[in-house]
């Protein structure tokens, strides 16, 4: 199925699939709100806004999924209020959850990033986590962003697929779906189940990522929004290769059925060849080799 080409589907298509992937999101991405996932979250905010970032009084995360980035920001002290944004009520909904387990407080709004329902300069950082990709309009968007974002304010988006990286993502998925019956029958895991009813909007993962970028594509947008000391770093190189291969092998099979130690050994992996493409890679190849992109910006003060 192509991508649709209208502004108005696109976002359909990600409402969609995204209040459908909402119940489980969490358990497929291995998504954390405790130690580990604070720590995954500041290691990468950490990297382009410094090694003490913020405090941001006030936060806006654009397309926030469960909350993986503004709850554990919160709990970290980098931010001090977040509002969260998606397109999809659905994650929306698992997002207050999360955060009712947390204790923390968050504001909420279903809403396209292209038309913020907020005043102007309502916000001291701007921010969002694999979500750039997915926008059908950006130059919109990124008017909608410079616009909220108070005089001196901070923007910074992680988690943006590299067009090359992410061809090159393409050959461990390939892999993995190859050699996919075999793990399962060594780990004696079942085939993953559908839910009932929900194939249709289940096969809309494959059309919902409408772009895939070099760093001047991030770039000239925020440059041509009006945002200065633009920089785009790439992110994860070795860590995605092995982690796409995992995750491609763990969706095809029931979770229960997957071993505690293929889980541990599978984190182990990715957190180390994390640490290699932050020390000896990330400082020393081009951005657009790497899986990742990362932007942060400022709109200027006056």
């Amino acid at each position: 199925m192509a991508a649709p080409a209208a502004p108005d589907e696109i976002l359909d298509v990600n409402r969609r699939y995204h209040d459908v992937a909402a119940r489980d999101y969490d358990a497929k991405w291995g998504i954390s709100f405790g130690e580990i996932g604070r720590k995954q979250v500041l290691g990468k905010v950490t990297k382009l806004l410094g090694e003490r970032p913020g405090p941001y009084p006030r936060a806006l995360e654009i397309g926030a999924g469960t909350g993986y980035f503004s709850l554990n920001l919160l709990q970290d002290g980098v931010i001090g209020a977040a509002t969260c944004t998606d397109i999809s009520p659905g994650m929306l909904e698992t997002l207050e959850g999360n955060a009712a387990a947390l204790g923390l407080e968050v504001e909420t709004a279903a809403c396209d990033a292209a038309d913020l329902p907020f005043e102007d300069e309502s916000f001291d950082l701007v921010l969002g986590h694999a979500v750039l990709h997915h926008l059908p309009d950006l130059g919109r968007a990124f008017a909608e962003l410079e616009r909220v974002l108070a005089p001196g304010g901070t923007l910074f988006f992680a988690g943006e697929p590299s067009r090359h990286g992410d061809r090159i993502a393409a050959v461990p998925k390939r892999a993995a779906l190859r050699v996919a019956p075999a793990w399962r029958r060594l780990l004696r895991a079942r085939p993953a189940a559908h839910d009932a009813g929900g194939e249709e909007d289940h096969a809309l993962e494959g059309v919902v990522d409408v772009h895939a970028f070099v760093p001047a594509d991030l770039e000239s947008h925020a440059a041509a929004a009006g945002f200065t000391s633009v920089r785009v770093q790439g992110e994860e190189l070795l860590a995605n290769w092995f982690g796409w291969f995992n995750r491609t092998l763990e969706a095809t099979a029931d979770p229960a059925d997957i071993p505690w130690g293929w889980i541990q050994y599978a984190y182990r992996g990715y957190v180390a060849l994390q640490a290699v493409d932050h020390r000896l890679l990330e400082p020393r190849l081009p951005p657009h080799v790497f899986y990742n992109l990362m932007l942060a910006a400022r709109k200027p003060a006056r």
